[in-house]
């Protein structure tokens, strides 16, 4: 099956047209897999497609992730996350709620769930509730920013592993924020700083505002280096801004791609849905794997 494409940004990713995601086969799925690899980034219009036909899609790709597990009580079922600031009321959170911080944290660059055990292959995300200005989603491409950095400052970086904390991004838009349980349900992880793909070769810098130290390097010196790397790659060059509209449909690799959300007026409500899926050993997540007992975990607690 041949896709119909269009560029998105210079550097990566594509507009899939007359394609309808609802109803997705295994010869749809390939030709979208393929086109992940090569794009990092795709993104279909007009798309109808509700919380199960989201989820199927998503489990092609592989298991959808799942935070709140150890949370959800005894035959509860599952639930779409959404990224919203709209309440079960229909009001909205305000500026200064906990929650709205929350939200203001995927403000920061970032790939999704470094910080987890098993970190994030893809998002795909669907535009339910927009905002005529702000609430635009930025994509970097990691790949391109890393093809083109110095040779000097990727040897700083290339042999070396990062660690991922969840609270530190939270830290830094507010301590009250990072005290949160939710935000320390996991030990610290340490993976690679790059990552290659197993299917093209292409290597791609990830990193994360969740990371908060340099694997061998001591914490001044390693946050440096991670502000250097991580501007760097999200420079003009390599960011794509999406302006949502209603059914807009956003997939990313995560081992390849920053995101960040950026701000609108928060007295107007904004609800996207939002599904992960889990990389796995076939996606080059082995390799990404650094041995912890060869690299001591550096201190606890918010950094």
């Amino acid at each position: 099956m041949q896709l119909r494409t269009t560029p998105l940004a210079e550097r990566f990713g594509v507009i899939v047209e007359d394609f309808d995601l609802s109803s997705t086969d295994a010869a749809g799925y390939a030709a979208i897999r393929a086109a992940f690899e090569e794009h990092s980034v795709l993104l279909f219009r007009g798309q109808s497609i509700d919380d199960d036909a989201h989820l199927r899609l998503a489990r092609m790709f592989g298991p959808v992730e799942d935070r709140l597990a150890d949370e959800r009580k005894k035959g509860e079922a599952y639930k779409v996350p959404e990224v919203s600031n709209i309440q079960d009321d229909g009001s909205v959170t305000s500026e200064s709620d906990l929650h709205t911080l929350n939200l203001k944290s995927n403000m920061l660059w970032h790939c999704d769930s470094t910080f987890l055990p098993v970190p994030a292959l893809t998002n795909i995300l669907i535009g339910r509730v927009v905002t005529e200005t702000g609430g635009e989603t930025q994509l970097a491409s990691a790949r391109a920013g890393w093809a083109d950095m110095p040779e000097k400052l990727r040897a700083k970086i290339r042999d070396k592993g990062l660690w991922h904390r969840y609270a530190h991004s939270r830290a830094k838009i507010s301590p009250e924020l990072a005290k949160l349980p939710m935000f320390h349900k996991w030990p610290d992880q340490l993976w690679r700083a790059v990552w290659t793909n197993p299917v093209n070769g292409r290597e791609a810098l990830y990193i994360a505002s969740h990371a908060f130290r340099v694997e061998g390097m001591d914490q001044g010196p390693g946050a440096t280096l991670i502000d250097e790397l991580a501007s760097f790659v999200t420079r003009p060059a390599y960011v794509y801004s999406h302006k949502w509209r209603v059914g807009d449909v956003l997939i990313w690799d995560q081992r390849a791609v920053l995101h960040r959300a950026t701000p609108w007026d928060y007295a107007l409500p904004r609800r996207l849905s939002s599904l992960c899926v889990s990389a796995g050993p076939q996606d080059g997540l082995d390799a990404m794997r650094l041995t912890v007992e060869d690299h001591p975990v550096p201190r606890s607690g918010v950094s």
